[in-house]
């Protein structure tokens, strides 16, 4: 079911404009414009077209094509290439387009080697990756080429490749039939991934023929008769009719079978979990994850939280983020979620997973659920950003060491009111430099348990700055 063509390329339809690098790469030699194609880099998911795209290029007239994995080849691959390539040009002037897949393999230096092929023109470069080309393909590769970014394919545009495949006499060829139950279920399995739709349309459709297998199992074109799994099955409100539309009408005396839920469940009873631990995936997730905690989402928390965990993300990277999150996020409106968190991330370092997993869950619903503050956190990087100004001249020589000999000489601790001497246990007295009196760096908000503080903070304040100014 490969496209071979770009107008049968589902998705990606943001880069296959008129006049875009791909579309001048698969109209062949001579349709490039006068700078020459443009070597480029594909990066997207899994699923989403990457090898497609090559291979639709490589039927461009006028170009030679070569195929490498990175995961194979290595240097003397490579330069035997661009040999092959500058031989190809200098001699028949055909241009060789070289599709390298998984370029985030190949360390440094065989990156490196591809540098004047693609730098000379010898070659036109169509590498693919799944990761941040920013941080594994080369700074001069990357300089050279187009970064071309795929995105995931929509519900749509894998329900239209699905039913592609079962009309397709490359694919299916109407054999089989779709429920709608069914083809809804492949599309939420697929989770944006072509080759997984395929992959699982075929499964599904090898669970239903084994299941009818030496029955007359559906109907030709000129029979008048349900299929078994219809007669069989009750009516479900008209589900069976409709799914005689997902597919295409098979030749005059061929049988169909009929794909129902139950065999899309039995192909594939769970969806994969897109998830890498060093690469996007891991900061994008973390990310979204600490987002919904910050914005009170507890079900999106949870469900960023089942997505690591099942992905086989280290539940201790986990509980130390949600401890950041309760000192960054929620702060002194809930002083427990603190409690909360640090409790978690020991516990979890106790028990481990599986269980670790309903700590972890505990701990996010304390925190997602909580009133929301970032006072304290506002409150130190102020702080800092005086500290880096230079503000904060000498300490007050009432606050100062008493404690070691002739520190009294220098007057250290004169004027010390000790605060528990005082009503409330409050002094009266100046505590920051001289040039930070009267600044202000925590300001609670109304949320939570700062509602209460913001009103016992503003008579501290009133009682601590009563003391009249120095002359």
């Amino acid at each position: 079911m490969r496209p071979r063509s770009l107008q049968e390329v589902v998705g990606q339809q943001h880069l296959l404009g008129s006049g875009s690098p791909l579309q001048l790469l698969a109209a062949g030699a001579g349709q490039s414009g006068p700078a020459g194609p443009s070597s480029v880099i594909l990066w997207g998911p899994p699923g989403t077209g990457k090898t497609t795209l090559a291979h639709v290029i490589a039927r461009g007239p006028g170009r030679k094509f070569v195929e490498l994995s990175a995961i194979t080849a290595g240097v003397k691959d490579v330069r035997r290439v661009m040999d092959e390539a500058l031989t190809a040009r200098d001699l028949y002037r055909r241009t060789t387009v070289l599709f390298l897949d998984e370029i985030h393999r190949f360390n440094k230096a065989q990156q490196d080697a591809l540098l004047p092929g693609v730098e000379n023109r010898w070659v036109v470069l169509i590498a693919a990756t799944t990761e941040n080309p920013s941080f594994s393909v080369v700074a001069p590769l990357l300089s050279r080429s187009l970064l071309l970014t795929l995105r995931p394919l929509t519900d749509d545009d894998v329900r239209d490749l699905v039913l592609r495949a079962v009309a397709d006499p490359r694919g299916l060829a109407g054999k089989v039939r779709l429920s709608d139950e069914a083809l809804d279920h492949l599309v939420r399995l697929a989770g944006g991934d072509a080759r997984r739709a395929l992959t699982t349309l075929e499964a599904a459709a090898g669970v239903a023929h084994a299941d009818t297998d030496g029955d007359d199992v559906g109907v030709g074109v000129g029979d008048g008769a349900p299929g078994a799994d219809e007669a069989e099955r009750p009516d479900d409100g008209g589900g069976a009719e409709r799914a005689a539309d997902a597919g295409s009408a098979p030749e005059p005396g061929q049988h169909t079978v009929l794909v129902n839920l139950g065999h899309a469940e039995r192909a594939v009873d769970a969806a994969a979990v897109r998830y890498d631990r060093a690469g996007d995936q891991h900061y994008d997730v973390i990310s979204a994850f600490i987002k919904s905690i910050r914005g009170s989402d507890v079900d999106a928390a949870l469900h960023y939280l089942a997505r690591m965990l099942e992905a086989g993300e280290d539940p201790r990277f986990v509980a130390r983020r949600i401890i950041i999150s309760a000192a960054e996020d929620i702060g002194m409106a809930d002083p427990t979620a603190l409690q909360t968190a640090v409790a978690a991330a020991q516990a979890v370092a106790l028990i481990g997973m599986p269980e670790a997993r309903i700590v972890l869950a505990e701990a996010v619903v304390h925190l997602a659920t909580a009133p929301k503050s970032n006072a304290a956190y506002l409150g130190i990087n102020s702080a800092i950003a005086d500290v880096r100004a230079g503000l904060g001249t000498m300490i007050p020589a009432a606050l100062r060491d008493a404690h070691y000999p002739g520190s009294k000489q220098l007057g250290h601790g004169k004027g010390y009111i000790y605060s528990h001497d005082e009503p409330h246990s409050v002094a009266a007295q100046q505590y920051p430099p001289d040039d930070l009196v009267g600044r202000d760096y925590y300001s609670p908000t109304g949320n939570g348990s700062e509602r209460e503080i913001s009103v016992r903070l503003a008579r501290l304040r009133g009682i601590i700055r009563s003391r009249p100014k120095k002359e």
